[in-house]
């Protein structure tokens, strides 16, 4: 087991469309969808969609920093998302669905600001990662599970087809 492993946390949309994504690249072991950056004990996802817990939607990706970067996590993640849209991705709209990286040291932190400051009206949110509340079961690995549901067919499916065109070394065996 390698114990060098990394973990970077980020929010762009719907926890479904970047857990769908990240979990097909190589170097990364584990993506878990779940909610932060808000201020309630223990949010569930109905007060979150409500947007009323100011959490964010949002995936923990454990990482091999040997076989993929930060930087490499964050340009996937740009490329997925728009980081322009203050608190929308689509038709998915409220703080909940907004632009966020919750950055885990301060090379995390510099590497956030300086890939958010080459993007032309980002909107992205750098903070520092607080508790990680992990999203339901039925959450967690959803689109494997849930491919033709019209969400995951018209939001989903798209992402994961642009990864595979665009990062298709990226990817991990089997993947493409």
């Amino acid at each position: 087991m390698n114990h060098d492993l990394e973990t970077a946390t980020l929010a762009g949309g719907c926890f479904w469309c970047l857990e769908a994504v990240f979990e097909l690249l190589e170097g990364v072991e584990k993506v878990e969808s779940g909610y932060t950056g808000g201020n309630t004990l223990n949010p569930s996802y109905g007060p979150v969609c409500s947007g009323t817990t100011g959490h964010a939607e949002a995936v923990r990706i454990t990482f091999d920093p040997a076989a993929i970067s930060f930087r490499e996590l964050l340009e996937v993640f740009f490329t997925i998302h728009d980081p322009t849209t203050l608190n929308r991705q689509g038709n998915d709209v409220g703080s909940q669905y907004r632009s966020a990286i919750f950055t885990h040291s301060p090379e995390q932190k510099m590497m956030a600001e300086e890939v958010v400051g080459g993007i032309p009206s980002a909107v992205t949110e750098i903070a520092p990662a607080g508790i990680f509340y992990l999203a339901e079961d039925d959450h967690q690995e959803y689109f494997r599970s849930h491919t033709d549901q019209p969400y995951c067919r018209f939001v989903v499916t798209p992402k994961v087809a642009k990864l595979r065109e665009k990062f298709k070394t990226r990817l991990k065996s089997g993947s493409a």
